[in-house]
């Protein structure tokens, strides 16, 4: 028995001196001799281990729930309903991205099927009074809009303008206190920056995408405008149809710009989505709500893009710009002081070295907005300043109602709505007469005098308004102009114009 407490009494007093100097040890400052010889592999400066550190100071993960909770109520689904079903089909590399499927979720009428056509794409609400700004091409020729919100609540649309130049268009519905979205300075944006796509891809409503900036101020030639601007934002967020017309925004959550377009050999994401810049849409949108047309300003110069072949070419001093080819007689340009040969590197604080970039600096602006030019002549740098003109080489700004009577002067007709009891006498559902033909458009075709107008575009109108209208929104293109005669109310005829 005695030997067995003496065991014990050994074991427990090697436990205790074993624990005590395990808390010695364990305790002592880390500059110690003792804690040196077991931390023989201390970091160097500048390294650190990978765990987390709840003391870091250096740049979080990136997060995208806050943009995301931000901005998904503020981007609304939009269904635009023709009445009437297209009758061509134009392949386009880009997806066909205007007027067909490319950028909108399934829709009726194609190849002969019954009508109605249904199309649907994505908006952005940028007030809380209901204004919403989408692509025009999301709207275009739509005889019924439907925007359906976050929460479900839907509401007929109302067009307030479009600009198939920027391929914008600003909408509204009847409520307020709607949630908005706030718009970035796109010049701000950086190649590299997380950003975030929202929109209603394939009918799936409230999608959130995430990507980099991947490039700014491209420009694809997608627009059939003989004005088209631009300078679209690349990013490689997935994008598909049923997107176009909905948000890019930052990690903040603020309105980047509209997703407008991919680049694919398929119809559907391949890796890269376009965006047109907010510094842009606030322009066209500020103008559309105000005047109801796009105030657009021009220079007066024929330019193109600088690079090494160019330089070389024309003994030129720097590698990237915008060269002035030449400059319309009596222009702004000219009367800036701007030369043939010039290299235009900046304008106002903006550098400039693409074609695209200037023109996004430009449409920016008004006619009579004076801005300064930085040109490069001969090595030398010159400040030039500018005073924008609108294409009719004055400083005026237009309204609708004159672009309407403009619209109507270069046709050179005068036209007069049918009555209900002549469309009945001629069978025809609506149509628009040619009263009177002078010098214009439609006397350089074989129009004859008396003709009634029934559809431009495939698209039925009823009154001398709506055919401005119509053609006043192919500036840049072409029109096909449908109708009959009084006398042959049975035989349709086809003319085409450019616009």
């Amino acid at each position: 028995m005695r030997k067995l407490f003496q065991f014990v009494f050994a074991a427990v007093l090697g436990s205790i001196i074993t624990l005590a100097a395990y808390e010695k040890l364990a305790l002592r400052p880390h500059n110690s001799p003792a804690q040196s010889m077991v931390n023989t592999a201390t970091p160097s400066t500048g390294f650190s281990f990978a765990n987390y550190n709840t003391a870091y100071t250096g740049a979080p993960a990136t997060d995208f729930t806050y943009a995301a909770a931000k901005t998904t109520p503020a981007v609304v689904h939009i269904q635009s309903t023709q009445q009437y079903k297209a009758t061509s089909y134009q392949f386009n590399p880009f997806g066909n991205l205007f007027g067909d499927d490319f950028f909108f979720g399934p829709r009726g009428g194609r190849g002969g099927q019954p009508n109605p056509q249904v199309a649907s794409g994505s908006g952005v609400i940028i007030s809380p009074d209901g204004y919403i700004v989408t692509n025009n091409h999301v709207v275009e020729n739509a005889d019924e809009l439907e925007v359906t919100l976050y929460d479900k609540r839907t509401y007929q649309a109302t067009v307030i303008g479009t600009d198939p130049s920027t391929d914008l268009a600003l909408i509204k519905i009847d409520d307020t206190n709607l949630p908005a979205l706030t718009l970035a300075n796109s010049d701000e944006a950086k190649v590299g920056e997380w950003v975030l796509a929202v929109g209603n891809p394939f009918n799936l409503e409230s999608t959130v995408t995430a990507g980099i900036v991947s490039a700014k101020g491209r420009n694809l030639h997608i627009l059939e405008d003989n004005t088209a601007i631009e300078s679209f934002i690349q990013t490689d967020a997935a994008v598909n149809p049923g997107n176009s017309g909905g948000a890019l925004v930052n990690t903040n959550g603020q309105l980047l710009g509209i997703n407008t377009a991919i680049a694919t050999p398929t119809g559907t994401y391949a890796g890269y989505s376009f965006a047109v810049p907010a510094n842009i849409v606030g322009k066209v949108i500020e103008d559309l709500k105000n005047y109801g047309v796009v105030q657009r300003a021009f220079l007066g110069i024929s330019i193109n893009n600088v690079d090494g072949n160019l330089a070389k070419e024309k003994n030129l001093t720097v590698n990237q710009g915008v060269y002035v080819n030449s400059l319309m007689e009596d222009g702004p340009a000219v009367a800036a002081g701007i030369k043939e040969g010039d290299v235009i590197v900046r304008i106002e604080n903006a550098d400039i070295k693409s074609v695209s970039e200037l023109q996004e600096q430009v449409v920016r602006h008004r006619p009579g907005d004076r801005i300064a030019v930085t040109v490069n002549r001969n090595g030398s740098e010159k400040v030039l300043n500018v005073t924008l003109r609108n294409k009719n080489g004055n400083t005026e700004l237009v309204t609708k109602n004159a672009e309407k009577t403009e619209t109507m002067a270069v046709l050179g007709a005068q036209l007069e709505n049918l009555t209900n009891r002549e469309c009945e006498k001629l069978g025809l559902r609506s149509g628009v007469r040619v009263k009177e033909l002078g010098t214009g458009k439609l006397s350089q075709t074989d129009i004859r005098q008396g003709f009634i107008i029934t559809k431009i575009d495939d698209q039925p109108v009823s009154s001398a308004s709506q055919v401005s209208d119509a053609l006043q929104a192919k500036k840049g293109s072409g029109a096909l102009i449908e109708g009959v005669y009084p006398n042959a109310p049975n035989s349709t005829y086809y003319y085409g114009i450019g616009m």
